[in-house]
C-alpha cells in the first residue's frame, strides 16, 4: 500500500521527493507481479514474444529505475535523515539506514543472478525460470518496501524540512537527467515516472 505523505505543501514530480520514492514502489511491486507471472508462463511454453517483452520490462525497471531509487536514499535521503538529527541521538535512525543499505546490497546481488536467465529470455533462448530463484527475490523486495513504506517514509516526512526534501528532489532529478533520458508530460524524467519502460500487455500481466 502506497504512502499518503502529510505536513507538506501539495506538490507533484520531483517537487515532492517522497511521493516519487513511495512511487517507485509502486512500479516495483508491478514488476515483481510480472515476474510472478513469466515463471507460470515459461511452464507451459517457449520464451515467445510475450516472455521476451515481460523479461525485458522486468529488467529496464530493476537495471534502471530501482538502481536510481537506492542510490536516492542512500546519497541524498539517508545523509539529510542524519543532518536533521545533528546534535541528538540518533541511533535509531543509524540503525535503520544501516539495515535498509544492507538490503539493498543482497537485493543487488539476488537481481545480478536473476538478470542472466531474464537477459536470456528477453533473447528468445529457450530458459526455465526457477521459482526458487525468483520468489525469495520477490519476497526480499515485498520485505523490503512493506519497512521503508511503514518506517523511512514516514520519518523522512515528520524530520525533513521543505528546504531539504526540496534539495533531495534536485538531486533526484539531477541523476535522471540526460542526453539519453526521455521527458515525462510533467517535465520530469521517463526513468523517474517509469513511462519510459515497457508496459507489458497481455497473457502474462
Amino acid at each position: 500500500m502506497s504512502m499518503t505523505i502529510s505536513g507538506h505543501a501539495a506538490a507533484s514530480g520531483f517537487e515532492a521527493p517522497l511521493e516519487v520514492l513511495s512511487g517507485c514502489h509502486r512500479r516495483v511491486e508491478r514488476q515483481c507481479a510480472t515476474l510472478r507471472r513469466l515463471v507460470a508462463h515459461l511452464l507451459e511454453r517457449d520464451p515467445d514474444e510475450d516472455a521476451r517483452a515481460a523479461a525485458a520490462a522486468v529488467m529496464c525497471c530493476f537495471d534502471t529505475a530501482t538502481r536510481d531509487h537506492h542510490a536516492d536514499e542512500e546519497m541524498d535521503l539517508f545523509p539529510a535523515l542524519i543532518e536533521s538529527m545533528a546534535g541528538s541521538d540518533a541511533i535509531c535512525i543509524r540503525e535503520l539506514i544501516d539495515l535498509l543499505t544492507l538490503e539493498h546490497r543482497a537485493l543487488h546481488f539476488r537481481w545480478q543472478r536473476l538478470r542472466e536467465v531474464l537477459h536470456a529470455i528477453a533473447a528468445g533462448d529457450s530458459v526455465s525460470l526457477d521459482p526458487t530463484d525468483v520468489e525469495p527475490f520477490i519476497c526480499m523486495y515485498e520485505r523490503h518496501i512493506a519497512r521503508e513504506e511503514a518506517e523511512l517514509l514516514p520519518m523522512a516526512s515528520r524530520l525533513l524540512g521543505d528546504d531539504a526534501l526540496t534539495e533531495i528532489g534536485k538531486a533526484m532529478r539531477q541523476r535522471r537527467d540526460g542526453p539519453h533520458v526521455g521527458r515525462a508530460p510533467d517535465g520530469s524524467s521517463e526513468l523517474a515516472t517509469g513511462l519510459h519502460c515497457l508496459v507489458v500487455r497481455g497473457p502474462i500481466t
